[in-house]
């Protein structure tokens, strides 16, 4: 057993080309493992009944600073997940890392999982603006044909959100952490047995590969030590920078908020589903682009083609744009700009995984 430890994390060949993009990996598993115990440290201070999980989390966090740590790293550890999954598969993207079959599927598999775990958690403090996001978002699966209204009675548990929905919710959520490590560890075993992408695009050879340690885990570990320390100055300067202020008034079904928002690194999607009028056509065009990102196919890096460069900084300028719109209230002109780079990021991704599939760019 050790020795096979020892293959595959210590004496395991690498390109020697790899870069610090390369150590967003190890770091999204590390940060993914901490908000894991971050997240079963606070589930012993929850109570899942509308009447007491606000009063629970806020009171507990103010009165201890043990609690109040925890929470905010949880809080700031989502956010830094999903900068550093955005750089991981766009990372992945740029380079054409999804040839590699296995680990690309169960890398997106892990991405979902974790949307889905992270919302799931923004419901859980039970303030404004995750009781009235969870019931819109929830409505999108009301509005799906034939199977929408049985689908959406379930998810709930009745006609609303409600104190059934909370527990349904608490459920999952702690289940669905430990299932993404089991996937994040399927993951890892992918990625050894068939090995890394690298950026010059060379074959393996004995000429251009060195040991993982200490030439790379040496850049991890910085990386991991980097984020952490963003981590803290975070939670000590800014803490409520990545909380909306409406997540200190506990949730009220009888007051809207002006503005109804998710998390920031939803609102890409979210900016889809709002711009377009029907509830089903936002939710076809979110799933096509979701489909296009993960569809693998024959492609290769595309450091050496200049189209194919053009082609994926435009999707990532559409979709940073698709986040900060959907943080506009929404109106004209934010909702037309909304729905027209809808329709060019459905394309530039089409073009980008569908074009240039023989052969190497």
């Amino acid at each position: 057993m050790l020795a096979g430890l020892r293959r595959g994390f210590v004496d395991l060949p690498i390109n020697f080309s790899l870069g610090y993009y390369w150590c967003s990996g190890f770091v999204l598993s590390s940060l993914i493992l901490v908000q894991t115990i971050t997240g079963i440290v606070l589930s012993f201070i929850y109570v899942a009944t509308p009447a007491m999980s606000f009063n629970f989390v806020l009171g507990e966090t103010i009165d201890s600073l043990f609690y109040w740590v925890v929470r905010y790293w949880h809080i700031w550890g989502v956010t830094l997940i999903f900068i550093l999954m955005f750089v991981h598969m766009g990372r992945a993207l740029y380079y054409s890392s999804y040839s590699k079959l296995g680990v690309w599927n169960v890398g997106f598999i892990a991405y979902l999982l974790l949307m889905v775990e992270a919302f799931l958690g923004y419901i859980l403090p039970w303030h404004q603006m995750s009781y009235w996001a969870a019931t819109v978002l929830t409505t999108i699966v009301q509005g799906l044909p034939i199977i929408g209204a049985s689908l959406y009675s379930y998810v709930v548990g009745g006609f609303a959100v409600s104190n059934i929905t909370l527990i349904r919710v608490f459920s999952v959520h702690v289940c669905l952490g430990f299932v993404i490590i089991g996937v994040l560890l399927l993951h890892v075993v992918y990625l050894h047995a068939v090995g890394t992408n690298n950026p010059l695009s060379s074959e393996w050879g004995y000429s251009d590969v060195v040991y993982f340690h200490s030439y790379l885990s040496t850049k991890d570990l910085l990386s991991l030590s980097g984020a952490c320390f963003l981590t803290m100055v975070g939670i000590w300067l800014v803490p409520d920078l990545v909380v909306d202020p409406d997540g200190y008034i506990e949730a009220d079904v009888l007051l809207t908020p002006a503005s109804i928002k998710p998390e920031w690194y939803f609102l890409g999607y979210y900016a889809v589903i709002r711009a377009i009028e029907s509830k089903v056509g936002g939710l076809v065009v979110v799933t096509s682009i979701l489909f296009f990102f993960w569809v693998p196919t024959g492609n290769y890096s595309c450091v050496y083609s200049s189209t194919r460069q053009v082609t994926f900084w435009a999707v990532v300028v559409a979709f940073v744009t698709l986040i900060c719109l959907g943080a506009c209230h929404p109106e004209y002109p934010y909702l037309f700009i909304c729905k027209a780079l809808s329709l060019l990021m459905l394309g530039l991704v089409f073009v980008f995984k569908v074009f240039w599939v023989s052969g190497r760019a």
